[in-house]
């Protein structure tokens, strides 16, 4: 039996076609989108529409979606996230400061918002190069990692971005706070990251896995904990939160990975204290140096704040 989605019709997409924003909310082709309109599968607060009708305000839709191989894999679901911020706009891309609880794009048995979906709430076009439920996506920071990404908008932007992604020319910079203090105080985590062999869901120090590469400088030094700078060289899945769990500093608040429960209980946290603090880049049409900063967001200045008043 075909799958049918009700969804609302988001502000940033009142007054687009209907093939046009289908395509956009749901990750589909737009031929796809419109061959959906003309075999009579979207209706606009209950009424029939075509592929060319305009969606409008405080609408609601309801879509048949076409059977397997047509539609596969996950699909974008426009939908604000409050407190998502953008910090840089223009024609190639958008710099987002993302919120905990967002994933980059949809995927496979994720049901919470997006950073793609709220995008296209908003009105935002971006890139459709690459899988459809990745559309502008060149980077991704953990659904429990908060801080700044790049979207790319235009198709000549997702793919500069996507080489220097690649190239390491990125300047990448985190804050953590991780458990106990880290010796040295300056240094370089090389050790290579894959599957965990015990749990699918985790990552870990492997001698089969990819290369990998932390650097890493102590901010602060405190009796229980320690903020420290971390600069990427490499960007794999967890790689922060992997390698200092294996240096035995996991970040405060990261249970998955060894923290211990009572400190990010007194804490307050509930996720991992990990934050993507600085983003440097060559906008891939000026070739000019762009670099964003971003604030840490009140969980973490308060997780921060409560180890530094608690344990001098």
């Amino acid at each position: 039996m075909p799958a049918v989605r009700t969804l609302p019709v988001p502000d940033g997409l009142v007054g687009e076609r209907v093939d046009a924003a289908l395509s956009r909310m749901l990750g589909l082709s737009r031929t796809v989108a419109a061959q959906i309109a003309a075999d009579g599968g979207v209706q606009i607060d209950g009424r029939p529409a075509g592929k060319s009708d305009r969606l409008p305000a405080d609408g609601w839709l309801e879509v048949t979606m076409p059977d397997a191989p047509t539609q596969v894999g996950p699909v974008i679901v426009a939908e604000p996230v409050p407190g998502m911020k953008i910090v840089y706009d223009d024609d190639d891309v958008v710099v987002i400061d993302k919120p905990v609880g967002v994933a980059a794009h949809p995927s496979v048995g994720w049901t919470g918002p997006t950073v793609v979906g709220a995008l296209i709430a908003a009105g935002y076009t971006i890139a459709t190069s690459g899988a459809a439920e990745r559309q502008g996506i060149v980077h991704r920071l953990d659904v429990g990692t908060s801080g700044l990404m790049v979207v790319a908008k235009s198709e000549h932007a997702y793919s500069v971005l996507k080489r220097a992604f690649k190239e390491r020319t990125v300047e990448k910079v985190y804050h953590a706070l991780v458990q106990g203090h880290p010796e040295p105080t300056t240094g370089t985590i090389d050790a290579p990251i894959g599957r965990h062999p015990n749990h699918d869901y985790k990552f870990a120090v492997v001698a089969e896995g990819k290369p990998s590469v932390t650097h890493y400088e102590v901010l602060e030094m405190l009796s229980a904990a320690s903020l420290v700078e971390v600069h990427l060289e490499t960007g794999r899945t967890h790689q922060i939160r992997v390698h200092f769990s294996a240096l035995h500093h996991p970040c405060v608040g990261d249970i998955t990975y060894g923290a211990d429960p009572k400190l990010a209980a007194k804490v307050k946290l509930t996720r991992q204290w990990l934050h993507a603090k600085r983003l440097g880049f060559a906008h891939p049409s000026t070739g000019e140096w762009l670099e964003v900063s971003s604030e840490y967001p009140q969980d973490l200045a308060d997780a921060l704040e409560i180890v530094r008043s608690a344990y001098r």
